[in-house]
C-alpha cells in the first residue's frame, strides 16, 4: 500500500536525522583524517568551538535537501523554505540548549556529559527537521525568491567563511575540554591535539581531554 503524503515526507525527514547526525560526526574527525587539507576545513571541524560543531550537521543538511529535491519537490509544498527553516532551526536550537546547558553545569561545578551533548545535537537536528516537515505539508503560500535566496546565501556565506576569517568573540573560540583556549579557526599546531594517536607523536588519543601541557609530558 503506498504511503500518504504525509508519511512520504515524515521518511524523508527522519531518514534526514540520522543521516546529518551520523555524517555530521564524521566530519568532527575529517580535517584531522586528511592531515589537515585546507580545503577539508571548509566542510569539517578544525577546532571545539561551538561554530565549527554546528558548521559539520550543516554541510549533510544541505547536501540531504538538494538530494531530497529530486524525490520530493511532486508532492511537498513551500519546498525551499522548509528545508531553509531547517538549517536555520537546527544551529539555533543546539546553541541555545547547548550553552544553557553549559551554565547550568558551571553553576553546579560539576563535569559536562557528553551523553547530554550528543542529546542537544540530537535534539537540535530533529526540531528544525520536524519544522520542515511541518512547513512542506503546509498549504502552498505566496513567497517572494528574494527573502528565501537571500537567507540561503546567508547561511552559505557564514557557514563557508568563518572557519577561514573567524570573528573573535567566544562562539568561535577553540573549547577544548569546556576550556577557552584562545585560540580561532584554523589552529597554528595540531599535534598536541591530534584524536588518532599515532604513537610517535605527542597526540591526545584516547586521553582526548588531558591538558596538552599533560599530554606533552605524559602526567
Amino acid at each position: 500500500m503506498a504511503l500518504s503524503r504525509r508519511s512520504q515526507l515524515l521518511a524523508w525527514e527522519i531518514v534526514c536525522i540520522f543521516w546529518v547526525a551520523f555524517a555530521g560526526s564524521l566530519l568532527h574527525f575529517a580535517f584531522e583524517l586528511t592531515e589537515y587539507w585546507r580545503p577539508m576545513a571548509l566542510f569539517a571541524a578544525v577546532n571545539e568551538s561551538a561554530w565549527e560543531h554546528v558548521k559539520m550537521y550543516f554541510w549533510p543538511g544541505v547536501a540531504y535537501a538538494l538530494a531530497q529535491y529530486t524525490y520530493s519537490r511532486g508532492i511537498a509544498n513551500n519546498y525551499w523554505l522548509g528545508k531553509l527553516a531547517a538549517l536555520a532551526i537546527t544551529p539555533t536550537v543546539i546553541f541555545v540548549s547547548y550553552f544553557s546547558y553549559m551554565a547550568a553545569v558551571m553553576a553546579a561545578g560539576v563535569t559536562p556529559s557528553l551523553p547530554i551533548m550528543l542529546t542537544i545535537m540530537f535534539l537540535g537536528i530533529t526540531i528544525g527537521q520536524l519544522v520542515s516537515w511541518r512547513i512542506l505539508l503546509a498549504p502552498q503560500m505566496t513567497l517572494r525568491t528574494g527573502p528565501i535566496a537571500a537567507g540561503y546565501a546567508a547561511l552559505l556565506l557564514a557557514f563557508g567563511t568563518f572557519t577561514y576569517l573567524p570573528p573573535r568573540v567566544f562562539l568561535f573560540e577553540n573549547f577544548y575540554c569546556y576550556r577557552y583556549t584562545g585560540d580561532f579557526g584554523i589552529l597554528p599546531d595540531y599535534e598536541l591535539y591530534r584524536v588518532f594517536y599515532r604513537g610517535e607523536q605527542a597526540g591526545g588519543g584516547v586521553n582526548y581531554c588531558a591538558t596538552p601541557t599533560q599530554i606533552a609530558t605524559g602526567g
